[in-house]
């Protein structure tokens, strides 16, 4: 579904994704992200919305975007890496309930996520972001 998006905006044709700002990637990788998330709270039953948003919101949120990054950061290659970083040290300023270093690495997540994504590198996010419920 996520290739689908990429052909019909012709997303790739015209500007790298290295190309992209670090917020312009976390901004559609927040996206991407939260996708995979809520796809992942239905595959075993249809349960009722409030139930669905009280456990999305476990899975997403700075601190558990951070926590992921400490589970894969091992397995990221030096370009994924480049990008989480870029991400990451990019000038943002966190909400008030979230922990700075918490927010800077969930921002090169979502990063990351964004460039994957734009690079229609499904199957790596896929691989990647398991981890975020073993």
């Amino acid at each position: 579904m996520l290739d689908t998006f990429l052909k019909q905006f012709n997303l790739g044709g015209n500007v790298s994704p290295k190309q992209y700002s670090p917020l312009t990637l976390a901004y559609i990788g927040d996206a991407v992200y939260e996708l995979f998330v809520r796809t992942y709270l239905i595959r075993d039953a249809n349960f009722p919305v409030n139930r669905l948003h009280k456990e999305a919101i476990h899975l997403v949120n700075a601190k558990a975007q951070s926590d992921l990054y400490q589970k894969i950061k091992d397995k990221l290659t030096e370009e994924e890496m480049q990008i989480y970083k870029r991400g990451r040290n990019t000038n943002s300023h966190p909400p008030k309930n979230a922990d700075m270093v918490d927010y800077k690495s969930a921002t090169g997540i979502e990063a990351l996520v964004g460039y994957l994504y734009l690079m229609g590198d499904s199957d790596r996010i896929a691989e990647l972001l398991r981890n975020l419920i073993d």
